[in-house]
């Protein structure tokens, strides 16, 4: 059984991000929005089931799965 991740997660920092997604091909307008994105994460873990929760000011995106299970991540 893998290790219990349950908390609140709060973000700290990022350096070089802006680097990173320029290396990607990322557009300038997108890269910006990113960078100014401070996202937390709430984790959910009970057995094999976890929900991960992003927090950003622009909007919250909720993963729901069972690991070791295949699943299809809904990004709309």
């Amino acid at each position: 059984m893998p290790p219990n991740l349950t908390g609140y997660y709060r973000f700290v920092s990022q350096e070089n991000m802006d680097n990173y997604l320029r290396a990607l091909d990322i557009n300038v307008v997108l890269r910006k929005l990113v960078c100014l994105l401070k996202p937390d994460k709430e984790i959910i873990h009970t057995g094999d089931h976890m929900v991960i929760r992003t927090i950003t000011s622009l909007r919250d995106y909720v993963m729901d799965f069972d690991l070791g299970v295949q699943f299809e991540e809904d990004l709309g």
